[in-house]
């Protein structure tokens, strides 16, 4: 992969560990025991398994959650070594606070996956981890007290067009019974999605409060902020 700054030629099935979904997401789990959150799209994530284990009704819904546990752990570590090839000769567009360097990303994104797979291969074709895609979610209204998306909506904002943007925020406020909260609003390089303005007054049309809230996280320049949407 060469490039003048990080890019990664297709959404790549990339997880994260509870310990970065806190700091994205500025998220006290604690807050959460004993009700349900939705992560969306939840990719190879530690947050659905690790989550189960701190009495909260967790669920994941990802376009791949019908693919079997083997052939989704092959995908996972192939996806991690692609983004990983992707930092070199562009480290310094980064910003190594919470990560020490591209091995320490590299940990992070293995331990995260690792926990993932052990879980949906125990849970494969269960209600933990739904085959569904945005903008169309297989959940009655207000499903989840928190729904999370991450690394998704606005860091490939050049592979969805603004319809699928307004459609899909809709639908995670939707199935929503408190709040949703959304993270990043840039794209790799930084640059924040461009009509970030008019979905919030779309969202406000519809009697959704927003507000851009910080996160105690950095690592993409610019990446300071979370999309909050009240319920």
């Amino acid at each position: 992969m060469s490039s003048d700054r990080y890019a990664i030629d297709d959404v790549a099935f990339i997880g994260r560990t509870v310990e970065e979904y806190e700091h994205m997401f500025d998220l006290d789990l604690s807050a959460w025991e004993g009700q349900s959150v939705l992560d969306c799209p939840g990719g190879a994530c530690a947050f659905v398994a690790e989550a189960n284990t701190r009495d909260i009704d967790a669920v994941g819904v990802d376009i791949l959650y019908d693919v079997p546990p083997d052939e989704l752990h092959e995908k996972c570590e192939s996806d991690v070594d692609t983004a990983i090839a992707g930092f070199e000769g562009v480290e310094d567009q980064f910003i190594w606070e919470f990560y020490d360097d591209v091995a320490d990303v590299r940990a992070h994104w293995t331990a995260a996956y690792q926990e993932f797979i052990a879980d949906y291969a125990d849970r494969f074709d269960t209600d933990r981890y739904v085959d569904a895609q945005l903008p169309d979610l297989p959940f009655e209204d207000d499903s989840f007290s928190l729904v999370l998306s991450a690394n998704l909506m606005f860091l490939y904002m050049e592979k969805f067009d603004y319809e699928f943007h307004e459609q899909s925020l809709l639908e995670l406020a939707r199935v929503a019974s408190d709040e949703v909260r959304v993270y990043p609003l840039e794209r790799f390089d930084g640059k924040r999605y461009p009509r970030l303005d008019e979905l919030r007054e779309v969202l406000a049309d519809e009697g959704y409060e927003t507000e851009l809230r910080p996160v105690p996280f950095r690592f993409q320049h610019g990446a300071e902020e979370l999309l909050r949407i009240e319920v």
